[in-house]
């Protein structure tokens, strides 16, 4: 299969009453007034005065009115799937006792899967992704088949994605090892899940050649939409030689590692059992930790390991929704950001709402840090947009490249209509940033442009048939099971108390404490 190039953009004249362009090195939000935006080959060539940008322009195509807020396209720094666990009838649980269960979900085509998330992306404003399969098995033509579907199906949409897979080498069904675990289950239970461990158990080294094939077959004609990353799944899925092989490689071919780290208590409970001290110290010691490395999650972090990630130059992904739906914790993100570092966000498998709307997602992250004194610091409206702009195109590989509205960078815009946000009124003293993160969402966006080809049009994605889409899901999820999803189903419950018990006798997340807010890993 040969790789077509992408489409040619399209060249345009945006309109905008106000054009959010991005922070200053102050944290303030830069704006531009009454203002076009002209777009050439996808990129901004200029901002200005209406009518010196459109002078002896008439040709182009011309979007948006004075009654809009243009903003940067949103970024859902990590993402995984689309048909929901919830939809599939895996209630909510903590994180180890709910990721087990996944292996009862009905197999849903990776192109409708795709699609279905990134129509709910685009519509609330995403128009970036970094899309983090959860992990390969079987061969390489499989291997490449699900990741030819899915940079397919956001290039066909109309996305630009980052696209990596969740590496594991070890303790795959917890957090002890796979074999005395199996040891532990029914006979019909083992018999079953064993031949799924051993087809996922592949040698990292063919991982890092499927990741350098997929980077030549995918970044020449694609370079200005695709992004090739690679995901460690977790410091207790992942031998320290697999960590050491996968960072080489991102080093050695300028890719970015996305590594989900510290998400629950058991996590950090675990690196201190295993290594006398905590996972972001063992990956300091490893020579694992970079500018290249975004951590997922953190919620479980000290002051200390935040010292050394910003001493490292890592980014943060903040993922407010999982933390909280799966009772996995807070991210110090107060603290983070006192410390200068990074922080993007992701909405992980769906946000609150059980969606991708990045819009509530950064509703939640604001109110979630205003933290309770009188006088502490805490994110304003910009720093939230640009958690979910500037910062997770760096996250995702783009930095530099999208994430703010500037001459220059790629033509990735969301118009909000100002008359929507504002419904009945809104005081002009009001700063329209406030207005725009409280007031605005999915209801008052009314196009959406990536690389200036305009993919949403009257809060609706026009690059596909999305009901044809959704019509095929539902006739999916809707059939009764398959003699092979009935026996995944009584497997999985068989096995899912057999699971709980270990974790149970373990010492891990012991000391655990009522809930306490904002709380740091430390104690303090």
């Amino acid at each position: 299969m040969t790789i077509p190039a992408r489409s040619p953009v399209s060249d345009c004249i945006i309109e905008a009453g106000t054009v959010l362009t991005g922070l200053d090195a102050d944290g303030g939000m830069q704006m531009r007034h009454d203002v076009g935006i002209r777009v050439d080959r996808g990129v901004i060539a200029q901002i200005g005065p209406l009518e010196a940008v459109g002078y002896g322009q008439d040709h182009l195509p011309r979007y948006g009115s004075r009654d809009m807020i243009a903003m940067p396209g949103l970024v859902n720094a990590h993402h995984h799937f689309g048909v929901t666990p919830l939809m599939q009838g895996i209630p909510f649980a903590p994180l180890e006792l709910w990721l087990p269960q996944f292996r009862a979900m009905r197999p849903v085509d990776t192109r409708l899967d795709t699609l279905y998330s990134a129509i709910e992306m685009l519509e609330s404003g995403t128009t970036t992704v970094q899309h983090i399969n959860s992990g390969l098995s079987g061969t390489p033509d499989g291997w490449m088949a699900t990741a030819d579907a899915t940079l397919s199906a956001y290039g066909e949409i109309g996305m630009r994605a980052g696209f990596c897979f969740m590496i594991r080498d070890r303790n795959i069904l917890g957090y002890d090892d796979d074999a005395e675990v199996l040891a532990g289950l029914p006979t019909d239970v083992r018999d079953w899940i064993a031949p799924k461990l051993a087809a996922a158990a592949i040698p990292i080294s063919e991982l890092m050649a499927f990741y350098q094939d997929l980077r030549d077959r995918w970044l020449p004609a694609n370079g200005d939409h695709v992004r090739l990353n690679l995901a460690p799944a977790n410091l207790h899925w992942c031998s320290d030689p697999c960590l050491q092989a996968i960072m080489d490689t991102a080093r050695a071919t300028g890719g970015s590692v996305h590594m989900h780290l510290l998400e629950t208590e058991r996590q950090r409970d675990f690196a201190y059992k295993r290594y006398g001290h905590s996972a972001v110290e063992h990956l300091k010691a490893i020579e694992c930790l970079g500018p290249e490395l975004t951590l997922g999650h953190g919620n479980w972090m000290s002051r200390g390991d935040l010292d050394l990630i910003a001493d490292c130059g890592c980014t943060l992904c903040h993922n407010a929704s999982s933390g909280l739906r799966l009772g996995s914790g807070i991210a110090p993100v107060n603290e983070m950001r006192r410390r200068g570092i990074p922080v993007s966000l992701g909405i992980d498998q769906s946000n609150i709402a059980d969606d991708r709307d990045m819009t509530l997602e950064m509703k939640l992250v604001w109110a979630l840090h205003c933290e309770t004194g009188l006088f502490n610091e805490r994110p304003d409206a910009a720093a939230v947009l640009q958690m979910a702009t500037e910062h997770g195109a760096r996250s995702v590989g783009f930095g530099g490249f999208t994430g703010r509205l500037v001459p220059g960078q790629q033509a990735d815009i969301v118009l909000m209509d100002r008359r929507k946000i504002a419904r009945p009124a809104i005081h002009p003293r009001t700063p329209i940033v406030e207005a725009l993160l409280h007031r605005g969402g999915r209801h008052a966006i009314h196009q959406v442009f990536v690389g200036g080809r305009l993919v949403v049009d009257g809060g609706k994605v026009v690059t596909i048939d999305c009901d044809a889409v959704l019509t095929e899901i539902a006739a999916i999820l809707e059939r009764q099971d398959t003699p092979a999803e009935a026996t995944a189903r009584t497997a999985v419950e068989t096995m899912m108390p057999h699971l709980e018990a270990r974790l149970r006798a373990s010492s891990l997340g012991k000391g655990q404490k009522s809930y306490r807010y904002n709380a740091m890993a430390d104690g303090t």
